[in-house]
């Protein structure tokens, strides 16, 4: 059939009415797709059950070992008596690589940036990584990257929240003597609460229009009011790992079926919030709930938690209740396409209490080793456990060994030897025997010497592993010794390359979705222009026509070198700009004043100074433009001059030529200082190869003279103090050729 002969529904309807067919009204029940809130209640509640019993039965129990082992604890059994001394492998990794972690995020100023769309938004991009990073402050970010990094390391993946907080302040008034219009003024504010209103008359002298006194009854107020003041702010927390949740299958924060935090709130801020009184107050806990719940926190705060059910009976508002929010795609209004909504459960049961559209995730997840295509990846406590098991059983080996050849058990004749005498480890004591050598020690062998090579292979096996060695953080002084300075920086360099492998992990993953989150909520909450001190400077600021489709970059790079190496960049880049200002000026389009001062504004922050303010003036294209005005209005007064003086003109050609000379002549004398600089060091170089050649000709020499000495005479010489007298000659003679 032609599609074209086909009948369109309208049309049927219309030849079945003129038939004269009545045709019946459809179902508003049937038409409406929609879910109800039993529905969407069932959908959420499911689905968060789910969630909550994948990460009870299968990451739990690894979170909470490995916060046992970072506490210095371990699954070893001792025996009475013996040592019960536990190495701390885990917490000593974790604690020497997380200070490194902080340097790299906080020593830079801008450790991400936003990146811009087109050329129309480069300044307001680099305004908005000001902002951000400001309020990234403000809201103690130092404290949030310190909590996420610990748990990313310790329990494989640390969680940051990014939201508008609002929140409600209310200041108690008391009035007393107002009159009636004062009175309607108070309680007609929709922000005011009358908690105490009295009402007093008193006679009081009035003047009528004919100038004569009279007595009127007047009333008097006296109110105890409450006024609410609500304000907002974005804010930045922390989320404990035993509070997130997400489904098994997720693969990403993005691609995650639910996910969400659970955690206990206390009746009162439900209400504050909005939610009925009766409602929220009947709602459990957590830990009448969930003991897993209750356990890992336990672990992580290294106490017991008070659960008692009478704890605040006399006091409902008080009462705590377990809340959920959780975020799920779900098509809600029928439409076919499911949506991201928010949703607030109560209680074990998951009462559903509220449920809203939802732009997007509020969370940024950080973790040191992601696994590909899994939300969950590896910490360094996965590493280090099993070696933290065989370090501590070789170290208590040791220990045991050590005081029992100190102390070695006694075997005495019985009956020939006071027990009393034996038992008694006072110095000097006297043992009363009846026969000689009736007591005698049983004698250990000492063997803990042997012991220490296989400590040190697990130390270099957990080196291997976490890239954390003696090297790595300069107090390995057999690695470091008598070793050029480029030989110490290869060391350190490779053993930090794990390291910084971690850092750019957390960098594309929590720090760039922590300040997309950070750019989109300033941009959504700003209800106006205000000034912000950035760049120690007070700007005025307009977040409402910044671009939300601006992507992040990261700063945080690989093999960037230390900060020497760092200083010397900025050092060679500041030396390239003073060459380019001074020789095509300041309308070069390659090299501006707010250029070079942003150079020196990051050498001292290198440096670890923050407040450059004090020792150079603050600059931007602004100030810039301003003083190029005025040195062209400068320079067109001087050429007036300059015509009525006709001796003028000759002198500033003078002058040019001078400078011109002078420029000249310096960068004659600096290629040679530098090409003096090369033929030193080539002849250093030279020096050292011919140096080196003569101390293997002297240490083969050494070696076949040792061997005759040994076949004549039985004789040897001491080739470690006379090497270690060469090394000692060697390195003074490269002091005095450097």
């Amino acid at each position: 059939m032609d599609p074209e002969d086909r009948i369109e529904d309208d049309e049927l309807l219309d030849i079945l009415e003129d038939m004269g067919v009545e045709m019946p009204e459809p179902d508003e029940a049937e038409d409406d797709r929609g879910l109800s809130e039993d529905e969407v209640e069932g959908i959420l509640s499911t689905a968060v059950q789910d969630a909550i019993d994948f990460i009870e039965s299968d990451l739990a129990d690894a979170r909470i070992k490995a916060q046992r082992y970072f506490d210095g604890e371990c699954d070893l059994e001792y025996e009475a008596g013996r040592s019960k001394v536990v190495s701390t492998k885990t917490r000593d990794t974790v604690r020497a690589i997380k200070p490194s972690l902080m340097r790299v995020f906080l020593s830079s100023t801008k450790p991400v940036e936003y990146i811009p769309t087109g050329p129309e938004d480069v300044a307001m991009a680099q305004q908005a990584t000001d902002y951000a990073h400001w309020l990234f402050q403000q809201c103690s970010g130092y404290r949030v990257l310190s909590d996420v990094f610990q748990d990313a390391l310790v329990k494989r993946m640390g969680v940051a929240k990014a939201y508008y907080e609002t929140k409600d302040d209310v200041t108690i008034y008391t009035y007393t003597g107002l009159n009636d219009m004062q009175y309607q003024a108070l309680i007609m504010d929709p922000d005011v609460q009358i908690l105490e209103h009295g009402m007093s008359e008193a006679m009081t002298s009035v003047s009528t229009p004919e100038g004569q006194m009279v007595e009127q009854a007047a009333t008097t107020h006296s109110l105890k009011i409450a006024r609410t003041t609500t304000s907002g702010k974005i804010a930045i927390d922390s989320i404990p790992p035993e509070e997130f949740f997400f489904d098994r299958n997720a693969r990403s924060l993005q691609d995650c079926y639910v996910c969400g935090q659970r955690t206990d709130m206390r009746v009162g801020d439900l209400v504050a919030m909005g939610y009925d009184f009766d409602e929220v107050s009947e709602l459990d806990s957590s830990t009448d709930a969930d003991t897993v719940v209750e356990q890992e926190e336990e672990a992580r705060r290294g106490y017991s938690l008070n659960v008692d059910d009478d704890e605040n009976a006399t006091d409902p508002s008080m009462k705590k209740v377990m809340v959920t929010e959780a975020y799920m795609r779900i098509d809600i209004d029928g439409t076919g396409v499911p949506t991201l909504h928010r949703a607030i459960l109560g209680g074990s049961a998951y009462k559903l209490l509220s449920v809203e559209p939802a732009d997007e995730l509020p969370y940024a997840v950080f973790e040191i080793d992601p696994e590909p295509h899994t939300m969950v990846g590896r910490s360094i406590a996965d590493l280090t456990m099993n070696d933290q098991d065989a370090a501590t059983a070789i170290l208590r080996g040791i220990l045991d060994n050590v005081q029992m050849t100190n102390n070695p058990r006694l075997a005495m004749l019985d009956g020939a030897v006071n027990p009393d005498d034996v038992l008694n480890n006072e110095i000097g004591a006297i043992v009363r025997m009846t026969q000689l050598g009736a007591v005698q020690p049983l004698e250990v062998p000492f063997t803990a010497g042997q012991t220490l090579a296989a400590m040190q292979y697990i130390d270099g096996m957990v080196e291997q592993k976490t890239g954390v060695t003696r090297a790595s953080m300069g107090l390995d002084p057999d690695a470091l010794q008598s070793t050029t300075k480029a030989a110490v920086t290869a060391t350190v360099q490779a053993a930090a390359g794990q390291v910084e492998v971690m850092a750019r992990n957390l960098a594309e993953g929590g720090m760039r979705q922590l300040f997309g989150l950070l750019l989109r909520l300033i941009v959504k909450h700003a209800d106006g222009p205000q000034m912000v001190r950035l760049n120690n400077m007070y700007q005025p600021v307009d977040p409402r026509v910044w671009n939300t489709s601006m992507d992040v970059g990261v700063n945080i790079g690989l093999g960037t070198g230390r900060e020497e190496e760092k200083a010397a960049a900025y050092r060679e880049i500041l030396g390239l700009q003073m060459q380019i200002w001074q020789a095509y000026g300041p309308t070069n389009g390659i090299v501006s004043l707010t250029g070079i001062r942003n150079t020196l504004s990051d050498m001292a922050a290198g440096a670890g100074i923050r407040n450059t303010e004090r020792y150079f003036a603050p600059m931007n294209p602004q100030i810039e433009q301003q003083m190029m005005m005025q040195a062209q209005q400068a320079a067109q007064a001087q050429q007036g001059q300059q015509q009525s003086d006709p001796n003028a003109a000759f002198m500033q050609a003078e002058m040019m030529k001078a400078q011109a000379k002078q420029q000249s002549d310096a960068m004659r004398m600096q290629l040679d200082a530098q090409k003096a600089a090369a033929a030193h060091q080539l002849r250093v170089t030279e020096f050292m190869a011919d140096d080196d050649r003569k101390r293997d000709q002297m240490a083969q020499d050494l070696a076949l003279k040792n061997a005759e000495l040994l076949g004549k005479y039985g004789l040897q010489a001491n080739e470690q103090a006379i090497r270690a007298e060469q090394e000692r000659q060697r390195n003074t003679n490269i002091g005095g050729q450097q």
